[in-house]
């Protein structure tokens, strides 16, 4: 029975072993960055860590499928480098032979990329699945809508110009009164200017009153005389 054990897993581990390759079907590269995201707190990357990868990956695939049966010892690494870097892939739980779409293999981790990243105590940028795209924040929704926002501009401008025009209407009324007062008042006044032309005085007539020329006076009287 043990030797059966024995056989059966020395087959799933070669099979795996074919099947995680670098650019290989199904298979997705990871980089860590764990020294930048941690600066002196940065842990070794060792088979403990490596564990919990494989964990957190068939967590990541057993939630996204309720239906899925994925095992620690599906999910395959290879190419480790210092750096840490590697490749993985999962593999089909009923058939080791064959490995589970990189499609339903990405949307697990995207589904739990927050949980994956809180083990390790990084971040979309520091742990990276390179043919992964990052989680997408949710839009922040203003907490007033566009179109309120939009009605309460066009609404102040239209008050605005409503103001404008009556101030520039009262102004203008002001000013008018105040020429009329200033006509009437002249010509409440009479006031006779006297002008020059060809160097001879001459005096306007008080348009109300009237004026009487000096020098057609003085000749009535001479001819009444007469």
């Amino acid at each position: 029975m043990l030797q059966v054990l024995l056989l059966t897993f020395s087959v799933v581990t070669v099979a795996g072993a074919e099947l995680c390759k670098p650019d290989a079907q199904n298979a997705f590269k990871v980089r860590l960055s764990i020294k930048t995201a941690l600066g002196d707190n940065a842990y070794a990357w060792d088979a403990n860590e490596e564990y919990l990868f494989k964990a957190m990956v068939a967590f990541a695939m057993r939630r996204h499928s309720s239906k899925s049966t994925t095992q620690i010892s599906n999910v395959v690494l290879c190419n480790v480098t210092d750096r840490v870097s590697f490749w993985f892939v999962v593999t089909d739980s009923s058939k080791n032979t064959t490995t589970v779409p990189g499609s339903e293999v990405e949307a697990a981790i995207r589904m739990n990329r927050n949980r994956i990243n809180s083990a390790f105590l990084l971040s979309d940028k520091t742990l990276q699945f390179l043919k992964i795209s990052s989680t997408l924040s949710p839009p922040v929704e203003a907490s007033t809508p566009v179109w309120l926002i939009v009605f309460g501009v066009v609404l102040c401008l239209i008050v605005a110009g409503i103001v404008f025009l009556i101030i520039a209407g009262i102004q203008q009324r002001k000013k008018k009164n105040k020429e009329s007062t200033e006509r009437e008042n002249l010509e409440e006044k009479g006031e006779v200017t006297i002008t020059i032309e060809n160097g001879t005085p001459c005096e306007t007539v008080d348009l109300k009153a009237g004026h009487i020329n000096g020098v057609f006076a003085a000749d009535d009287e001479r001819f009444t005389s007469l």
